[in-house]
């Protein structure tokens, strides 16, 4: 019998000022990056985190310190991929949802781009859904992005 596992996860990073914004994989040219000690990408982000949660095996920023400077700049997608080996020695990955909350900038036409970098990455269906801040808080004002990804897993 397969017992399944579900963990949840979250990140939320603010704009910065220079670079280039990356989500799931997908480069937003003209779009500052957002601030973080990797390439920011809030959504890989909370994707790993969410895979390790379900494998009780801790959380991105423990297996990748922000004072480690080996990760400055470091593509999120191979962090994720990293995650993703780790935890298929003892899980298999069912399935991930996303949500991601931005303003800006519009993911309606790159939705099934973001989607099938993570498919690629995690070898499983991932589903990415944007939302709005609604004009509320820091989200609303287009000043951070939030997301929030729940995975499925089962022995």
């Amino acid at each position: 019998m397969i017992v399944p596992r579900v963990g949840l996860g979250y990140d939320i990073h603010p704009f910065g000022t220079e670079g280039t914004l990356v989500l799931g994989g997908v480069r937003f040219d003209g779009e500052p990056a957002l601030v973080g000690h990797s390439d920011g990408d809030a959504v890989a982000h909370a994707v790993a985190d969410a895979l390790l949660g379900a494998a009780a095996m801790g959380d991105l920023g423990t297996l990748f310190p922000a004072d480690d400077e080996t990760y400055r700049g470091a593509d999120s997608m191979d962090l994720l991929r990293d995650v993703v080996a780790r935890v298929t020695d003892s899980f298999q990955i069912g399935n991930v949802d996303v949500v991601v909350a931005a303003e800006r900038p519009r993911l309606a036409p790159v939705l099934g781009e973001m989607s099938e970098n993570l498919a690629r990455a995690v070898g499983a269906q991932v589903t990415v859904k944007p939302k709005f801040g609604e004009g509320i808080g820091e989200i609303g004002r287009g000043e951070a992005i939030a997301v929030w990804a729940i995975a499925l897993m089962g022995r």
